[in-house]
């Protein structure tokens, strides 16, 4: 080979290996710092429904029914892990199909191709923009799909039996919670991605979704046996209280979680979260100082759950005052309709399942359009108020309707198959002895 020759492989080899360079630099690479954040997350999540949830319910029920409770997340929580993996990620975020503008049946609901977790290795990266592994992505939305049917369980509290619970509960993730959370985060092409719906971490996908179909649930099986001439206090009301800060605690995942990176974005939504849930709690607790005349620890406790469920679909497009007023609305609305409106229209939803993630998402979410506008300190590309508000209220409006109908129909079907509540006698005895054959304490 001439030397002249061996300079032009050379300039050649000095144009080519810049561009091979910049491939490779381009080429997806897992973000370590990315992927223990949110490796944490997930484990937070998922410290929300056990003990967290199990907690907060379980001391709010009659002692005879303190491990029906518990035990209900203990067994929605493996069983969702299960529905999820087989078919659920698949349901709830497979694109297949779906075309930015086009409505078709994907944009309801996915499809099969990620069933089983098909194809998913060790080796799979959620995308381009969020470079960590697509199982840890897997797991952190698994602990959604966990706590969404576990927040029913305070709608029906002490009445339902356990085999048509674990049926009910199987059914309405696979028709109510799967399409909703492809409607609103499977991304262009799913319906409410489409419109605008603004929901960070899940005030319509989870908290109103739930909310509503404890109402629903609450209204087709019927008051508790003596309720409301027999007293129901709560039997620890220690337990609620930790399992409160529980969920205080493991929301930061759920919310700053959410940004799928360690960025700001997720520090701000850790910040808006703890003023939005601050501000609630003395919402309630100066609502029921001034209405009762003493602050309790069930309406402190019960504050904290409703600001961070209204700041839970705004924690990543608003700003700190925005976060305030979102708290101090939620924490007061909610109060009322968990006493007042609940008493006036004489429904029996045991826990406040709806007068606290139903009504404070419906909150948050409507509010969300409102304060993620930069002209009032958030940080969303909002530029007309009044068109995303009406954008918020729609989303709000079709999850209202559908997940009623839905779970209503669910709920008669299963009724006429197997009967959803225990009888008489179980009631009295309690769903510890009468589901269970245990007891909560042995003296």
């Amino acid at each position: 080979m001439t030397l002249r020759k061996i300079a032009g492989l050379g300039a050649l080899l000095s144009l080519v290996m810049p561009g091979l360079a910049l491939a490779e630099e381009a080429a997806p690479a897992l973000n370590s710092g990315d992927t223990a954040w949110m490796l944490t997350a997930t484990a937070l999540v998922l410290f929300m429904t056990i003990p967290g949830l199990a907690l907060f319910y379980g001391g709010m029920v009659r002692s005879k029914n303190v491990l029906s409770v518990m035990m209900q997340c203990f067994a929605i929580t493996g069983l969702m892990s299960i529905l999820w993996v087989i078919y659920g990620y698949s349901l709830a975020f497979d694109t297949t199909g779906m075309e930015k503008g086009v409505v078709n049946l994907n944009s309801f609901v996915g499809g099969f191709s990620k069933a089983f977790l098909s194809g998913v290795t060790p080796q799979s990266l959620t995308s381009a923009a969020a470079l960590f592994p697509e199982a840890v992505f897997i797991t952190f939305q698994m602990t959604f799909a966990i706590i969404t049917p576990a927040l029913i369980v305070g709608a029906f509290a002490e009445r339902m039996k356990f085999s048509a619970m674990l049926v009910f509960m199987g059914v309405w993730f696979t028709l109510v919670y799967a399409p909703i959370a492809h409607m609103v985060w499977s991304g262009d092409g799913a319906l409410m991605w489409d419109w605008g719906v603004l929901d960070f971490a899940g005030g319509t996908v989870v908290h109103i979704n739930a909310g509503i179909a404890g109402l629903v649930c609450c209204l087709v099986l019927g008051k508790r046996k003596g309720y409301p001439t027999t007293p129901m206090a709560p039997h620890n009301l220690g337990y609620t209280l930790m399992g409160a800060a529980m969920l205080w605690i493991g929301w930061f995942g759920f919310n700053a979680g959410s940004a799928a990176a360690a960025n700001g974005t997720a520090g701000m939504a850790m910040l808006v979260t703890q003023i939005a849930t601050a501000a609630a709690a003395l919402g309630w607790m100066f609502a029921e100082w001034i209405g009762h005349g003493k602050p309790s620890a069930l309406g402190i406790a019960s504050g904290v759950v409703a600001g961070l469920v209204a700041i839970t679909p705004a924690a990543g497009t608003v700003g700190p005052m925005g976060a305030l007023v979102i708290g101090l609305a939620s924490g007061v609305i909610c109060y009322f309709c968990a006493t007042s409106l609940k008493r006036k229209l004489g429904y029996d939803d045991s826990l406040d399942a709806f007068g606290v993630h139903g009504v404070g998402g419906i909150v948050g979410a409507i509010l969300t359009g409102v304060f993620a506008a930069p002209a009032l300190g958030g940080f969303g590309a909002v530029e007309d108020i009044g068109a995303q508000v009406w954008v918020q209220t729609k989303g709000v409006l079709f999850t209202v309707v559908y997940t009623a109908i839905a779970t209503y129909v669910i709920l008669k079907v299963l009724d006429g198959l197997m009967g959803l509540r225990v009888n008489d006698e179980e009631e009295s005895v309690g769903l510890d002895l009468a589901q269970h054959n245990e007891r909560g304490y042995n003296l």
